[in-house]
């Protein structure tokens, strides 16, 4: 118990000493991860005004707000989470657990057969502590996100999504590169380095997969 206290100590000496939270509460921004998005979707020109996106594990809102303030008034911000997260200006929130078909179902009636531009998915489970039971169950969400993709994201399309290193990860990337003309794995210096979190970046859906 010790060691955890201490481990919950560090954290948050870390996070309220931590340069990016600081600016997200300077500029107003629900989180830290937004400058993740930021730095991103930047680097690629990824956004652009009137696209369709969707953010799956959206809350406590940060890339939605994000990308709102930065397509202006123009396109759809769509996002989920298991969590709830209060109401954002500009952005559709569905409350409800992604892994469900029926929160999938109300998703799809949400789109209404809009083509998404740009799926977002920093999803990630609850966690044990435990890889064995942790790394399953976050391959299982990339999973989802992929196949929402599939069925959803029009051609040309991007995803972007976290990702944690380890069993399945290899494999994960793989199958993007069946899917995606480029695909790409990096760390935003927004990232805390001793974070085994990646996102990969697909860019060019494909008509069909190789």
């Amino acid at each position: 118990m010790a060691s955890r206290s201490k481990s919950s100590q560090r954290w948050l000496k870390e996070h309220f000493s931590d340069p990016y939270v600081k600016r997200a509460q300077a500029e107003g921004l629900r989180s830290r991860a937004a400058y993740k998005l930021e730095e991103l979707v930047a680097r690629d020109g990824l956004l652009r005004p009137g696209m369709t996106v969707v953010d799956l594990g959206a809350a406590p809102g940060g890339w939605s707000q994000w990308v709102r303030q930065a397509m202006g008034e123009r396109g759809r911000v769509v996002a989920l989470d298991i969590l709830d997260m209060p109401s954002l200006a500009g952005v559709e929130f569905l409350h409800g657990d992604f892994r469900e078909d029926a929160v999938l179902s109300s998703l799809e009636t949400l789109l209404g057969g809009d083509p998404v531009d740009l799926v977002l998915s920093d999803m990630a489970p609850n966690k044990s502590g435990m890889d064995a039971v942790d790394q399953p169950r976050a391959m299982h969400l990339a999973e989802l996100a992929m196949e929402f993709s599939d069925r959803h994201l029009r051609p040309g399309g991007a995803f972007l999504i976290k990702l944690f290193q380890g069993v399945g990860f290899d494999d994960y990337v793989r199958e993007l590169r069946r899917r995606y003309d480029r695909v790409s794995i990096r760390k935003p210096s927004a990232s805390r380095q001793r974070s085994p979190e990646v996102y990969a970046l697909a860019q060019g859906k494909r008509a069909q997969m190789k």
